[in-house]
């Protein structure tokens, strides 16, 4: 049977519980993913820093990281084309290329220095995010917004600056909002002394940092809170009520990372609550297995709960990016799975019958709307993903990664 038959058939299931698949199929292409370029290198970016540092941790060293902006941008390329619909990448500052061979430090970033990011982006009509990178920098000893030092906090504030100037180029050429995250690793090992002081520290800098005049519409500044890392176990200074009250205070977004709260937290939970004070959300999609330990994001339970609440919610509300960083297999292949598994849970939960479940929910006939969602879970979402990974012309099952074992014959394993 024919991709297409496969799909009137889907259709007409679907259409017996009032779900119109033309319409979720539509939506589903209009969802920007944010792909993180630092997936394709473990995070190391073109400084040439030395090992990384700040609660950052690669794991493995599987056959053809790529080394230079050409093998990263040729890893990308061969990565978005086995994903379906246009989506956009996610830079790190600690990625700015050098061509004139002049390197400067992170506080004199310039929009030139991401001046072949643009040129990439324009040629395949990506948008491009942007993170400052406060971390695997001598200047980065456990602290940096909330550092003890006003210089050093001054280097770092300079930093989040000029990435925000970064951004505003990005939006202004690529005619689309940038994303623009800010996290720091600082935190202690063990209990501190006094916790006031460091995040006083840290909301002064922030405010500092927002004293700048920036094109707000274009540029949509994002803080990420975190529970604990690697050497700050015991506490990390921009926690989420601390980012969460800043935000709300001074119109920025919060950003939820899955992989950031305690095992027991559902991110999922906190869309709608942070949807009813703020016009938008940010999410970083992620895969903790009992830490924030960045697996490549599954097509599982706490994926399909987040894509069910950003669906519900209104996708245009949720600026959704990865964020995960896996050594110890394929890197391209990462990215597909990834990028590919959060398309399914969003096609999962356009495919939902949103509008009986939430009346089923209202009359309390719990039993019923129990049924109804595990009876669900069965019904034939791969031939609608079939038809959707046809319409852009890539692979619709595991036939994608031929393609990716031949790339990695021909291209990865020549990398030594």
């Amino acid at each position: 049977m024919s991709t297409a038959q496969r799909y009137e058939e889907a259709k007409a299931i679907y259409k017996k519980l009032g779900v119109n698949t033309d319409a979720a199929l539509k939506e589903l292409k209009n969802i920007a993913i944010s792909m993180h370029c630092w997936q394709g290198d473990d995070v190391s970016g073109f400084e040439n820093a030395g090992s990384l540092t700040g609660g950052i941790q690669a794991t493995g060293n599987y056959m053809g990281k790529a080394r230079t902006p050409d093998e990263l941008m040729a890893d990308i390329d061969k990565a978005m084309s086995l994903i379906p619909g246009t989506h956009r990448v996610n830079l790190h500052a600690n990625y700015a290329i050098f061509e004139d061979g002049k390197k400067v430090d992170r506080d004199k970033l310039e929009p030139k220095h991401f001046k072949r990011w643009v040129e990439f982006a324009k040629k395949r009509n990506l948008g491009l995010d942007f993170n400052p990178t406060m971390f695997s920098h001598p200047k980065a000893d456990g602290l940096t917004l909330s550092h003890e030092d006003p210089a050093i906090r001054a280097f770092w504030v300079r930093h989040t600056k000029a990435c925000i100037k970064i951004a505003e180029y990005f939006a202004k050429e690529l005619k689309t909002h940038s994303a623009l995250n800010i996290w720091i690793p600082d935190g202690f090992k063990d209990v501190p002394s006094d916790r006031m002081a460091p995040r006083a520290r840290l909301k002064a800098s922030l405010d500092e940092v927002f004293k700048m005049k920036y094109n707000k519409k274009s540029v949509i500044v994002t803080v990420e809170s975190k529970l604990f890392g690697i050497g700050a176990e015991s506490c990390t200074v921009g926690s989420h009520e601390f980012y969460m009250n800043y935000a709300a205070k001074n119109n920025v977004l919060c950003l939820l990372d899955n992989g950031h709260f305690h095992p027991t937290e559902s991110v999922a939970d906190k869309i709608s609550s942070m949807l009813l004070f703020a016009d938008k959300v940010a999410l970083h999609v992620s895969r903790p297995v009992r830490w924030d330990s960045d697996h490549v994001v599954r097509f599982d339970d706490e994926t399909r709960s987040i894509a069910e609440e950003i669906i519900k919610n209104g996708s245009d509300r949720v600026i959704l990016a990865l964020d995960y960083f896996d050594a110890s297999i394929n890197r391209v292949a990462a990215w597909v799975l990834g990028m590919r598994n959060m398309q399914k849970a969003l096609l999962a939960a356009l495919l939902l019958p949103r509008a009986t479940l939430a009346k089923l929910q209202n009359k309390r006939q719990f039993t019923e709307m129990l049924m109804l969602q595990e009876e669900m879970k069965t019904y034939p979402l791969s031939d609608v993903w079939a038809m959707f990974c046809a319409k852009s012309k890539v692979p619709s099952t595991e036939a994608w990664f031929d393609q990716i074992k031949a790339y990695e014959a021909e291209v990865l394993a020549k990398r030594v």
